[in-house]
C-alpha cells in the first residue's frame, strides 16, 4: 500500500514514516508540507492513501487540498490525521471528501489498521467524531442571527452584558434577548456553553 504523508511539522511526519515502515505491506512514498505540496505529490506518485492535517501553515489547508485530490481522476483515499476536533474541522474534511477522521492521540496499531480499512474503500472516524457527528446529524443547525453571532463573539472575549451593551449600544435588556435567543438555538443554558457550542460550530472564532 502506497501512502503519502502530510503535515507541516517534520518530526511528526518522521514519527509516521517510521510507525508505517514497521509494516512490510506499507510504503511511505512521498511526504508534504503544504497543501500545494501534497496536491501535487498526490498527482506525480499516486498513493492509495494519503494521511492528511488540517493545519498546515500558510496556503490551502488541509480540507482545501483533500477536496482537489479527490476531484482528480482515479484518487487516493484521503484521510485525516490533526489534533482538531470541532464540529466544524469534521465537517469540512467530511464535505472535502475525507474518507476518514482520526486524532493524532489514536493509538498506533489503531491507526495503521485505520490506513488499511481507508485503502480497502472503508470509512474510518475516530469513535468521539463518530458520535459527534451522529448527534449532529439529529439536532437542526444553530441558525444565529448575525447579532447573536456578535453577541456571542463578545461574550467570547470576556465581556459583560452590561460591557456588550454599551458596545453595541443597545440596551442590556437586548443583549439578555439576543442570549436568550442564542441559548436556544444551541440547546444550551449558560454563556460559557454557548460559546463553546459555537465555535464547535464553526459561528465564532
Amino acid at each position: 500500500m502506497r501512502v503519502l504523508l502530510v503535515d507541516d511539522h517534520p518530526v511528526v511526519r518522521a514519527g509516521l514514516r517510521a510507525l508505517l515502515a514497521s509494516h512490510d505491506d506499507v510504503l511511505v512514498v512521498a511526504e508534504a508540507a503544504s497543501g500545494e505540496e501534497a496536491v501535487a505529490s498526490a498527482m506525480s506518485t499516486k498513493p492509495d492513501v494519503v494521511l492528511m492535517d488540517l493545519r498546515l501553515g500558510d496556503g490551502i489547508d488541509g480540507a482545501q487540498a483533500t477536496a482537489q485530490i479527490v476531484a482528480a481522476s482515479d484518487p487516493p483515499r484521503v484521510v485525516v490525521l490533526t489534533t482538531y476536533d470541532t464540529d466544524a474541522d469534521i465537517l469540512r474534511a467530511v464535505e472535502a471528501g475525507a474518507a476518514g477522521y482520526l486524532l493524532k492521540d489514536t493509538d498506533p496499531e489503531v491507526l495503521i489498521e485505520s490506513v488499511f480499512a481507508a485503502a480497502r474503500g472503508e470509512t474510518v472516524l475516530d469513535p468521539d467524531v463518530a458520535r459527534r457527528l451522529y448527534r449532529r446529524m439529529q439536532r437542526p443547525p444553530a441558525d444565529l442571527s448575525a447579532r447573536e453571532v456578535e453577541v456571542l463573539s463578545l461574550v467570547a472575549k470576556g465581556l459583560s452584558n452590561r460591557a456588550i451593551a454599551k458596545q453595541l449600544v443597545v440596551s442590556e435588556a437586548t443583549v439578555k434577548s439576543h442570549l436568550v435567543h442564542a441559548f436556544t438555538k444551541l440547546d444550551v443554558d449558560n454563556r460559557t456553553a454557548a460559546v463553546v457550542a459555537a465555535r464547535e460550530r464553526g459561528q465564532i472564532i
